[in-house]
């Protein structure tokens, strides 16, 4: 297929530039059904699940009853939370998408069009997975571009790692949290083992008592003492969150994090190559430190296999233990579709958030992948293309 790409870029987000049927037809055929959920949507699961790029550029209102609002910013939550309404929920099915989002973004439009995919329900993840990967790739073509840098990671690998480490609670969310947010977390594990805080103050034998304990209780703990003391907020912080504050830096003044997992941590964190090369190493590097890791290296071997059955070989695709998207709510897969030499700037982009239905008030757990097209990058590097197609062959 391929899309009349003149016009697209001058197009208002709130009108279908021309080639928008053809991209949403493509979709159809490949078995997804048209969403169209509303522009204004609850602020909650936003401000709770969307990872910090989003949530400080969120456009919030509140309603006549209080409740808070927000135009939407990205619309994997909005598809998730109507196919949760729907009749469907709990089972397997696919939905595409085309509209308007909104962002504030410095020195840019604060609305554009994101096109893409969620699937939800299905219980072959590897394959699921590997199809998003090949319809993210044929969007991609679609649009002209074809030399294209693929980057994948796994999130879950990293969950792994930390789980069979045996960290302390409150250890494993900050690591976690620093994933997420794409930080470079080898320095930042390395500053935080190193960095004990001079002296002491006379609130370090509560430290030294909270260290490991069960975060709910601790919390629990932190916050009714504040309370009784007759504390609301202190710096504009509830005391919720002076009391996870406070419960964190219990776990780091006492130097919770071994050496060893350091070390650990540091060799996973620099695994990279290809899918398979970066298997190899994960399986040497469970073998060594006697962790158990298989089961999330299987899914990737298995992913990369049905990748390569959908055309798609683990030679042309960069994986990186470390690669993250920087959203709270991926729980595996993740990638990034980018034209070579364009920086860091994705085209095409998603991964997998099983955990996310549940947040969203699902009984249980519903397995969910998609991926999201950022039309406004999209269009300019088909532009660009074009014009190089057309300079050269004009000399």
């Amino acid at each position: 297929m391929a899309f009349d790409m003149s016009r697209s870029a001058e197009s208002p987000a709130t009108r279908s530039p021309p080639w928008a049927d053809g991209l949403l037809s493509s979709f159809a055929q490949a078995g997804y059904v048209k969403a169209e959920p509303a522009i204004l949507q609850p602020a909650e699961p936003f401000l709770d699940l969307s990872g910090e790029d989003i949530r400080k550029s969120l456009y919030l209102t509140s309603d006549a009853g209080g409740e808070e609002l927000c135009l939407r910013p990205d619309l994997t939550i909005p598809v998730a939370r109507d196919y949760l309404a729907s009749g469907k929920a709990g089972q397997p099915a696919g939905y595409c998408y085309l509209g308007p989002v909104f962002r504030y973004r410095a020195g840019r439009p604060s609305e554009f069009l994101q096109a893409g995919i969620e699937s939800f329900g299905r219980q072959d993840r590897a394959a699921a997975d590997a199809e998003m990967l090949a319809l993210g790739l044929e969007a991609a073509a679609a649009f002209g571009i074809t030399d294209v840098e693929i980057r994948t990671g796994d999130v879950a690998l990293f969950t792994a790692l930390i789980d069979a480490l045996d960290l302390y609670p409150v250890w494993r969310r900050r690591l976690m949290k620093d994933f997420n947010r794409r930080i470079n977390l080898a320095q930042d594990i390395e500053r935080l083992t190193l960095a004990t805080g001079p002296g002491h103050n006379e609130y370090e034998g509560v430290l030294a008592a909270l260290a490991g304990s069960d975060r709910k209780a601790a919390l629990a703990l932190v916050t009714d003492m504040m309370s009784i003391a007759g504390a609301t907020n202190v710096g504009g912080r509830t005391i919720d969150e002076i009391a996870d504050r406070f419960l964190e830096q219990s776990t780091l003044k006492s130097g919770a994090l071994p050496r060893d997992a350091l070390t650990i941590i540091k060799r996973f964190l620099s695994i990279s190559g290809n899918p398979d090369d970066a298997i190899r190493q994960l399986r040497a590097l469970a073998a060594d430190a006697g962790l158990d890791i298989h089961a999330a290296i299987d899914q990737v071997e298995s992913r990369t296999g049905f990748m390569a059955a959908r055309g798609v070989e683990a030679g042309g695709i960069s994986f990186a233990t470390s690669f993250g998207r920087g959203v709270d709510y991926y729980t595996g897969f993740e990638f990034e579709l980018q034209r070579k030499g364009n920086g860091d700037e994705p085209l095409i982009a998603g991964g997998r958030y099983d955990g996310l239905m549940t947040q969203l008030g699902a009984s249980a757990p519903i397995p969910a992948v998609g991926f999201s097209i950022w039309i406004e990058a999209l269009t300019r590097c088909a532009g660009e293309t074009s014009a190089r197609r057309a300079s050269g062959s004009a000399l």
